[in-house]
This record gives structure tokens, C-alpha cells and sequence, in this order.
């Protein structure tokens, strides 16, 4: 028994250390590490060979400007001050409408009256781009932070609802037949299947809006803002300075990254029964 553990235990160290180099070579981070680099060169060529003239900046020039804001004030304060506002203004925009549309979605799925009531007025205003409202929400709020928060609530309000109305309507009826089959109840029905069954689609509803609110979020501060990535971006507009454009589409580049990256590990923690298909 231990000699045949032991051959079993060599088996599995020697085809670890067979992997051939096109193994290593297509490895995921391997590739990861190429893409960027790829990236990387690709845009500092064409800003070398000024392909759009002097409007490219080099990523060498562009991590200086960032450098240099993360050391000085800036329009009354610094690069992290800049980072915060415009997170904050995400985090309370994002908060309050997925506050507001998951439990409506779910309820609209759930209760055929509250869907016959609100599915209509939905509907009228789903195609609306998210844009549109910078204009109004400015007349009805001005030019303050209330102004700025709305569009980003508009913004991410819909993919959250749809993703949580269609995420219970879309579970397969046979997970209902099986709750019936064991005695339970309606209630047993929407705790035990519906809620877990819908937890994926809602949470792929939530990256999608944390997607449109760094959206929503630049559109709101090139219109009015006095702070943030997206000032950053409209001042080096009015500058002419490439390497601070560029900067602030990194730094919100970067943000929205993470902050979609905190949602898939919550997600992993919520739903640990989501299935993920490999090699796709």
C-alpha cells in the first residue's frame, strides 16, 4: 500500500515537471503579462512616432503626471483627494440604486400586480441613455454634488432592476416542482429557490452598473465638477495636456477595475454554488 502511494506520489511530481514550453508559454498570466506589455509598446510607438501629433502622450510621461499630482495639490487638493471624491460620488450614486432596484426587480418578478404597474413606466424610460439626464438633473439640482449622485443613480438603475426581474424569471421551473414535491410552500419557493437562483444574475447586473456609473461619473464631472478623475480629464482638455487626459482615463480605468473586482469576491462569497465554465 505505501509502495504503491509513494509511486503514485513520483507519477504526479514527474508530470509536474514535464510541462513542455508551449505549456508554459500559454500559460494564463504568461498571457496576461504579454497583453499588456503588447499594449504598452503599441501605445508608446505610436506616441513616439506622433501618429495623432502631440495629443499622445507616452505612458512613461503620463506615470510622471500622475507622480507629480500624487505629490502637489491640485485645484485644492491631491491626487488621492481627486481619487476619493469621485469614488465617493460612485459609491452613493451605485448604492442608492441598487438600494432601490434589486428589491423592486424581484418584486416585479414575484408579484404579477406590482409588475403590471411598474414594468409599463420602466419600460418608457429603459431606453433613455444615462447622458441624456445630465442636462435636466442640472436644472432641477444645479451644480452641486446631488446634481452629480442623480445621474449616476439613473445610470446604474436599470441594468440592476433587469438583471433582478429576469434573474428569477429565468429559473428553471423543475426547481419549483421539486420544493412542491417536498411539502414546501410558496414562501418555501421564493426563500429556498428563487433568492439563491437569482443571486448570479443580480450580481451581474451589479458589475454591469458599477460599469455605467464610472460612466455616468465622467460624463457628470466634464459638465460641473471642481474635483475628481473626471475634472482632471476636462482641465487637461482645456490645457492641451495629453498626459493629464490620459491620466485621469487610467486612474478611472484602474477604479472601475477594482471596484468590479470587489464585486466578483463578494459574489464568490454570496453564491459559492455559481457553476463557471472552463476553457470558454
Amino acid at each position: 500500500m505505501s509502495s504503491s502511494i509513494a509511486n503514485e506520489t513520483v507519477g504526479s511530481a514527474s508530470v509536474r515537471e514535464g510541462r513542455t514550453l508551449w505549456e508554459m508559454l500559454t500559460n494564463t498570466y504568461v498571457l496576461y503579462f504579454v497583453s499588456l506589455a503588447g499594449f504598452f509598446l503599441l501605445w508608446d510607438r505610436v506616441a513616439y512616432l506622433h501618429v495623432f501629433g502631440d495629443s499622445l502622450a507616452r505612458p512613461h510621461v503620463v506615470a510622471q503626471k500622475l507622480y507629480m499630482l500624487s505629490q502637489v495639490k491640485f485645484a485644492g487638493t491631491n491626487l488621492a483627494g481627486h481619487i476619493w471624491v469621485s469614488t465617493q460620488r460612485v459609491l452613493i450614486g451605485f448604492g442608492l440604486a441598487s438600494v432601490i432596484a434589486v428589491p423592486l426587480g424581484l418584486f416585479m418578478s414575484l408579484n404579477q400586480y406590482a409588475n403590471a404597474i411598474v414594468k409599463p413606466i420602466f419600460d418608457l424610460f429603459k431606453p433613455m441613455p444615462p447622458i441624456a439626464w445630465v442636462s435636466i438633473s442640472i436644472l432641477w439640482f444645479g451644480i452641486g454634488e446631488f446634481s452629480k449622485v442623480f445621474i449616476i443613480a439613473i445610470g446604474t438603475f436599470v441594468p440592476c432592476l433587469l438583471n433582478a426581474y429576469n434573474g428569477i424569471r429565468l429559473i428553471e421551473p423543475e426547481l419549483y416542482d421539486v420544493v412542491r414535491v417536498l411539502g414546501g410552500s410558496r414562501k418555501d419557493e421564493i426563500i429556498q429557490v428563487s433568492f439563491p437562483a437569482s443571486f448570479p444574475a443580480i450580481f451581474a447586473g451589479l458589475q454591469i452598473s458599477l460599469s455605467v456609473a464610472w460612466t455616468c461619473l465622467l460624463a457628470a464631472e466634464l459638465m460641473n465638477a471642481r474635483d475628481g478623475m473626471g475634472f482632471l480629464i476636462k482641465r487637461g482638455m482645456d490645457t492641451h495636456d495629453p498626459a493629464l487626459v490620459l491620466g485621469g482615463m487610467v486612474l478611472i480605468a484602474a477604479m472601475a477595475w477594482l471596484s468590479s473586482l470587489l464585486i466578483s469576491l463578494l459574489e464568490r462569497k454570496a453564491c459559492p454554488w455559481k457553476r463557471s465554465i472552463e476553457n470558454l
